[in-house]
């Protein structure tokens, strides 16, 4: 497989009780844990929902949370990159 490539386009998202699925223009459904995004698992469903498909497709956005999904990231397992801040014991 040529990975320079590999374009993989969501177009909607929904969420059940511990996962958010990924439905992509091929007909995929991606099941991805909500652990790995400490914000949207977090959030109320009413703020989950409030997303918008970016770039044609290769993300996915939620302003009201100040989170951006890459969607080929999610293929390639990656989670949440953000970087915690070490607290001082």
């Amino acid at each position: 497989m040529n990975t320079s490539n590999f374009r993989p386009l969501a177009k909607g998202v929904h969420f059940d009780a511990d996962l958010m699925w990924v439905e992509l223009i091929d007909g995929r459904k991606l099941g991805v844990p909500l652990a790995y995004f400490p914000r949207l698992s977090r959030a109320p469903l009413s703020k989950r929902r409030k997303y918008v498909i970016s770039g044609g497709g290769i993300g996915i956005h939620w302003d009201v949370l100040d989170e951006d999904i890459s969607v080929r990231g999610l293929l390639l397992g990656i989670g949440d990159l953000t970087v915690k801040e070490k607290v001082a014991a």
